[in-house]
């Protein structure tokens, strides 16, 4: 017993002198329940990512692997190099961009995709710590970055809202309000409805907690909402892990054998959404955690660096751009304050791989029809995109919304993604708004916004 208590106390002093716990005012005991915390409620990204990446053509099973082992190892480089409490994990937003825009509407393979998503993660490490990054960062107009959250909140939404059958297309209106009768957009209203009371009282794991509520009723009680079978198909808890059917299967050749404009394009906005995710989510969480310095991260380059390896890793097994949480406010709200945090996530992320039986449970979806194409609807997942949605809104609040030179492009920005499902459209019309009206009222921009916004303008005018 005595030599157990002395290894124990060896390991606390151990994690101590690694994570700098004292300084920070914190104890082992307190980063382990703050990367719990975390990892509870980002935990619904394992559930929504395969589902939106089989849209792109993936394996579910193997979308699952690549997004627990690239956020793991992800995890760890941020605790490792970056001692913080930042855990990071596929973006919401990013995934939508990379199964509907490039594979979608740009008509790349998902193979491609992952090329060029491990070329932005890439670009990104190789700019981590320099005057570039920066650079680029100012020259992205503050209304464009606060509209390209939003908006892409909006596509989020919408998108949950047709994955619940809330809403419908409309051949005079686009779209409309979906049949209430129906059990799958019942089962949805009840995840939104219970979930959001979750998220309003404050609860932990809110999100979690209520798609899994979700599951039971759709499970069990499907037939109070009028379904003839279970809207949820019980696959158990506990299994083996899924198989790495989607690593390493990279497609440089092909995506350089697409013309030149369209490679640069993705690249590049794959680039900045992970710049302005991470930048964004490691300064308003250092803030929360009392961890900024002068209004500055202390090595804040090392923190992108992580979130560049989580990318790399994640493209190259097989998932979408991996990035720094907002969600790990939760855990900073908890007491987390180092990388020790992190590194806690980490390990449950690597353990959720033997959870595969209960993802596919609650991400498998609904058959709604079955001819000409088969047609699934998800009502689990669709409230937690909804309110995912409702959550990014908040990064309208510093737009001047009575400063129309700032106001309209915010307003085009997030107008335009949900109505093109294009994140890329959004941020061109942002971006060309914001230069003509700089140029218009005379108004002081970086010559790099003039410069991007001509060649996003070049873009339509080649198109047309």
């Amino acid at each position: 017993m005595r030599g157990a208590g002395r290894q124990n106390s060896a390991a606390m002093i151990a994690l101590d002198a690694w994570f700098d716990l004292r300084r920070r005012g914190t104890t082992v005991r307190r980063e382990v329940g703050a990367g719990l915390t975390t990892f509870l409620t980002l935990s619904y990204a394992l559930f929504v990512q395969p589902a939106v990446l089989a849209g792109a053509g993936m394996d579910p099973g193997g979308v699952l692997f690549a997004t627990c082992v690239a956020s793991a190892v992800a995890c760890l480089a941020m605790a490792v190099l970056a001692n913080s409490p930042i855990a990071l994990a596929p973006a919401m937003g990013h995934n939508f961009f990379f199964a509907f825009t490039i594979c979608g509407t740009l008509g790349f393979t998902w193979q491609q995709g992952l090329a060029a998503n491990a070329l932005a993660g890439g670009v990104l490490l190789l700019l981590a710590g320099t005057p570039v990054r920066t650079a680029i960062l100012h020259a992205i107009p503050a209304p464009v970055q606060r509209g390209l959250a939003a908006g892409i909140g909006l596509l989020i939404a919408l998108l949950g809202l047709q994955w619940g059958n809330l809403v419908v297309d409309h051949p005079v209106t686009l779209v409309a309000l979906g049949d209430l009768r129906d059990p799958v957009a019942r089962l949805s209203l009840l995840g939104l409805v219970v979930t959001a009371v979750l998220l309003a009282r404050r609860v932990r794991a809110a999100v979690l907690l209520g798609m899994l509520a979700t599951a039971a009723v759709g499970a069990f009680g499907s037939g109070v909402l009028g379904a003839a079978r279970p809207l949820v198909e019980g696959h158990g808890v506990i299994g083996a892990p899924p198989a790495p059917s989607t690593a390493l299967q990279l497609d440089f050749a092909g995506l350089f054998a697409a013309p030149l404009d369209a490679v640069v394009l993705v690249v590049v906005t794959l680039l900045l959404l992970d710049l302005f995710d991470t930048t964004g989510t490691l300064l308003g969480v250092a803030e929360r955690a009392g961890l900024l310095q002068d209004g500055r991260l202390p090595r804040a380059g090392r923190a992108l660096s992580a979130d560049a390896i989580g990318t790399v890793v994640g493209a190259s097994l097989g998932t979408s751009t991996v990035t720094s949480y907002v969600e790990s406010a939760a855990g900073v709200a908890a007491g987390g304050r180092t990388g020790l945090t992190a590194a806690v996530v980490g390990v449950c992320l690597l353990l959720s791989l033997f959870f595969t039986p209960l993802v596919e449970t609650i991400g498998a979806g609904v058959i709604v029809a079955e001819s000409p194409v088969e047609v699934r609807r998800y009502p689990v997942i669709a409230p937690t995109l909804v309110l995912v949605g409702a959550l990014m809104m908040g990064a309208l609040r510093g737009v001047a919304w009575d400063e129309p030179s700032a106001a309209i492009p915010a307003f085009l920005t997030v107008l335009i993604i949900p109505l093109t499902f294009s994140i890329t459209d959004g941020i061109a019309w942002g971006m060309i708004a914001a230069s003509v009206l700089a140029l218009a009222t005379g108004r002081r921009a970086p010559r790099l916004v003039h410069g991007l916004a001509a060649v996003l303008l070049a873009r339509y005018v080649w198109l047309m």
